[in-house]
């Protein structure tokens, strides 16, 4: 097939970012333009040092539509207001990496873009609405059990983010004086994405009527999500990770280890891995994601491939910083 033709609107944040990253390197992508109106004139390499010398774009503050997809990398509220702003030819598909269209009371024509609950619905969709970071790890933490009807009970989390996923914009807590050798919780047991994180249990699980308690935290490292959440549980630890790897053996990115896992074998990827530890009547399941790719714009991409019958792992074979 020949090259998809892409635009990128908010391409100046770190999403934009690794998603122009990802795409410059994609052998079947031509990126057309990135629209960013407060660096518009400007090399894209200005702002993402990263890709000095490795493309010459630079950031425009046009919408061409001379394109096969539109990737919206803007803030909370701004997609559904550029989208009503601005008439996007019906012919040109949309992923979407705000929040505005996750839930299904918002969502329209646009479908959630988790490949792991629902990968024959994106490739059949014209509009992705794709995941949070959190709602990600924390849902490849629990989709395996939902499908086989298996939370009983609530659902206690704990997930610590890296800085990343506060945005480029600074505030009190992003800055590196407050960040570095600093922990702390925000948000307890009501953060925007228990939403999304709900309705696809309940896709899986009609009945789960049960809390998730939520404790999300901030990181004093740059990228990555470590997720643990943990369910008083009969199954034995060996049936547990046969209902896992039997889940997981179509997913391409997301691979479950016997192992302990660190947040360095996934940064820099678009993997997502997942352990199982059994503690008496409790099952422990850790997840681990970079929130910047698997978590946002690697995730973005591999719903393009879908959309456009592509393997789903083209152009994201990325390799983890390892140390």
């Amino acid at each position: 097939m020949d090259k998809i033709k892409v635009g990128v609107i908010g391409g100046a944040g770190y999403t934009g970012g690794e998603l122009i990253r990802i795409l410059i390197n994609h052998p079947k992508v031509e990126l057309i333009f990135v629209n960013s109106n407060s660096q518009a004139g400007k090399p894209v390499y200005t702002v993402h040092a990263d890709l000095f010398g490795d493309t010459d774009l630079i950031f425009t503050d046009q919408l061409s539509q001379a394109i096969d997809v539109l990737f919206l990398c803007v803030g909370h509220g701004a997609a559904k207001k550029f989208l009503d702003n601005n008439k996007i030819d019906t012919s040109i598909k949309i992923i979407d990496l705000s929040q505005d269209f996750r839930l299904a009371e918002n969502a329209g024509a646009f479908v959630y873009g988790l490949p792991e609950l629902q990968k024959d619905r994106i490739q059949n969709a014209q509009h992705i609405a794709n995941p949070g970071c959190f709602a990600t790890a924390i849902q490849l933490a629990l989709l395996p059990l939902a499908a086989k009807g298996l939370l009983k009970n609530e659902i206690h989390i704990n997930a610590t983010t890296g800085s990343t996923g506060a945005g480029q914009g600074l505030s009190p807590t992003s800055h590196f004086s407050w960040r570095n050798n600093n922990l702390s919780i925000y948000k307890a047991f009501e953060h925007q994405h228990l939403h999304e994180i709900g309705e696809s249990l309940l896709k899986l699980q009609p009945d789960f009527k049960d809390n998730i308690n939520f404790l999300p935290q901030r990181g004093n490292f740059t990228r990555g999500i470590l997720a643990s959440a943990y369910i008083s549980s009969e199954l034995q630890l060996v049936d547990a990770y046969e209902i896992y790897n039997t889940y997981y053996q179509p997913h391409a990115f997301t691979h479950v280890s016997e192992n302990n896992i660190d947040l360095k074998q996934v940064v820099n990827t678009n993997k997502a891995l997942i352990h199982l530890e059994k503690h008496g009547d409790k099952l422990l399941i850790i997840s681990i994601i970079d929130n910047l790719l698997k978590g946002a714009s690697g995730q973005a991409v591999q719903n393009m491939n879908l959309l456009f019958g592509l393997d789903e792992t083209l152009g994201l074979r990325l390799k983890g910083t390892a140390f």
